[in-house]
């Protein structure tokens, strides 16, 4: 059975760091571009970050050079380590594959306030 399961989420101040853990399972997980999707209350499910078999990475205009995604394929984990939040970072985030064919997971709530 193929399931995501996203962690590590928080309320963190602006300015502050998070760093969010997706661990997949029932799926050959070296094999999947593997991205980080988030969506805020009232907006659709957007890409933040992609990352793809090889290690590749591209991100959204809006978390570049702020966001970093990694993946550790012997632990069938996907990583986003998220620098300088801003409230309007505040979300919840998901991973999935760079095409979402996977069912979505629980997601993790990111919230960024003072």
């Amino acid at each position: 059975q193929v399931q995501l399961v996203e962690s590590g989420g928080g309320l963190v101040q602006p300015g502050g760091s998070l760093r969010l853990s997706c661990a997949a399972s029932g799926i050959i997980f070296r094999l999947w571009t593997m991205a980080w999707y988030r969506q805020a209350p009232g907006d659709q499910r957007e890409l933040v970050a992609i990352i793809s078999r090889g290690g590749n990475t591209n991100y959204a205009d809006s978390v570049k050079g702020r966001f970093a995604i990694s993946r550790d394929d012997a632990k069938n984990t996907v990583y986003l380590q998220m620098n300088s939040l801003k409230p309007e970072d505040t979300a919840v985030y998901y991973c999935n594959t760079g095409t979402s064919s996977l069912d979505w997971g629980q997601g993790t709530q990111v919230t960024v306030s003072s």
